[in-house]
């Protein structure tokens, strides 16, 4: 439980326990941070990569020992563990029932490295069926829910419907097959493979036939290196990011550029320079992982963050020491917020806030001048113009540091009842509580305890 040791103390210590960190520091008081309670989950015997939401209570986890557990996010207890894959969880989605239907339940699918898919009832926790024929390992499940199929990608890209029936697939592809996949408008679907965005549409031959056809439409080969990152914005645009630190903003319907950054990270050299004294090493310039708001995409570049407004189509805010290490997984919580996980084994919570409004006074002339009181604000005239010429309008202020794993954070979940929840390779599954709903909650149950065995009334109640 060291791990957990390290949440009480406050301490923060770089990853691998190198020489001293320049990453930004919160402090041991987090006023702003409500997510003060934690309750460690321990099932899984290895990394714990997955978290899936199935609906306001449960949630899925899963990771390289093979193993799926259903939990209730409420109490942590485990409701269901789903055993039937030989290796490691490659990807997890959950197939949602139709409003419409009576009778069917929710399912979960889950791929691993061992080629198989499973799916298994949420209510049941039973598998319902299981492919095991794939010739390569599937690394990414998407469900098209206007067209009630799901689909799987690896080496090749299959379509599936409830019952398991192959509808159709795609011819075979090399250079790692699809990385990702993600629902367009009209029937479209968008795969990552290796540099290229493959544009592919489904539907039924006819109304009255099975038959079903996945056929490519357009190749987008714009990036420069492998896409990393795939993500729908809106209706109206997805964004893509690679490995050489692209991010482009595509149309949804058309698939053309609407906005391309070839080095979303160079932003940052313009208004850093180099402490004196000191080397600072070179930044890393991989898009991990991106997530939007419907207004912004936050990019996770290296151990940094950026804001890039799909609008204004340039970046607003960055935070280039935002971890100790690379960031894992990105994601927005409400109220202009964004949670980032890391190898550094630390969960943060940022705030976008608007900048005030830089003005630059003038510089004093003449004697005083000579002396250097005009030093200052000639320092800030020159900051204010950096910043009107990058467009950085912006800051990600940091509101909260959740140290409570011991190794890689691989992902987080948020649940509108006011509790997030962490996996990590140190092969526990947190759940973060706010402090004072907790309280509140123990304190309406203790009342409601002593009520029940003395029959007196409590003397006064919480609001």
């Amino acid at each position: 439980m060291a791990s957990v040791l390290r949440w009480f103390v406050g301490s923060r210590e770089p990853h691998g326990g190198g020489e001293k960190s320049s990453v930004l520091n919160i402090g041991e008081e987090q006023t702003q941070n409500p997510y003060t309670e934690l309750s460690p989950l321990q099932a899984h015997q290895d990394i714990v990569r997955f978290l899936v939401q199935i609906d306001d209570f449960r949630f899925a986890s899963a990771g390289d020992d093979g193993s799926v557990f259903v939990w209730d996010v409420q109490t942590g207890e485990i409701l269901f563990a789903l055993n039937g894959h030989l290796q490691k969880i490659t990807a997890v989605v959950v197939f949602r029932t139709p409003e419409v239907s009576e009778g069917i339940h929710n399912i979960i699918l889950t791929a691993s490295s061992d080629k198989s898919v499973i799916a298994w009832d949420c209510e049941s926790g039973q598998q319902v069926h299981k492919i095991s024929d794939f010739q390569s390992t599937v690394k990414t499940l998407t469900v098209i829910h206007s067209l009630d199929v799901w689909l799987s990608g690896g080496s090749e890209v299959h379509v599936w419907n409830r019952n398991f029936n192959l509808l159709c697939k795609t011819g075979y592809y090399v250079d790692g097959g699809v990385s990702a996949l993600i629902e367009l408008p009209k029937n479209c679907v968008a795969a990552a493979i290796g540099k290229d965005l493959i544009i592919f549409n489904v539907s039924a031959v006819s109304e009255k036939s099975d038959r079903w056809d996945i056929s490519e439409v357009k190749i987008l080969s714009v990036h420069q290196d492998s896409i990393r990152a795939l993500l729908s914005v809106n209706d109206c645009m997805f964004v893509s990011g690679s490995d050489a630190g692209e991010l482009i903003v595509w149309d949804a319907v058309d698939w053309t550029i609407q906005a391309l950054e070839r080095k979303i990270s160079a932003i940052s050299s313009l208004q850093e320079a180099p402490q004196e004294g000191k080397l600072t090493a070179e930044k890393k310039t991989a898009i991990q992982h991106v997530s939007c708001d419907g207004e912004c995409v936050f990019a996770a570049v290296g151990e940094s963050i950026y804001v890039y407004n799909v609008q204004e189509k340039r970046v607003i805010a960055f935070q280039v020491n935002a971890h100790d290490s690379n960031i894992q997984h990105l994601a927005n919580l409400p109220n202009r917020q964004v949670v980032s996980c890391s190898e550094d084994g630390s969960v943060r919570i940022w705030e976008l806030r608007s900048k005030p409004e830089l003005y630059a006074e003038p510089v004093p002339t003449g004697f005083f001048g000579l002396l250097g009181f005009g030093k200052a604000s000639k320092q800030a005239s020159q900051a204010a113009k950096k910043i009107q010429d990058s467009g950085v309008v912006a800051s990600l202020d940091l509101i909260g540091d959740l140290i409570g794993h011991s190794a890689s954070v691989q992902m987080f979940l948020y649940f509108n009842d006011h509790s997030l929840v962490t996996c990590s390779a140190d092969q526990l599954v947190i759940i973060w509580k706010e402090g004072k709903t907790e309280s509140r909650l123990r304190s309406l149950l203790l009342f409601k305890k002593l009520d029940e065995n003395n029959g007196l009334q409590p003397r006064f109640a919480l609001s």
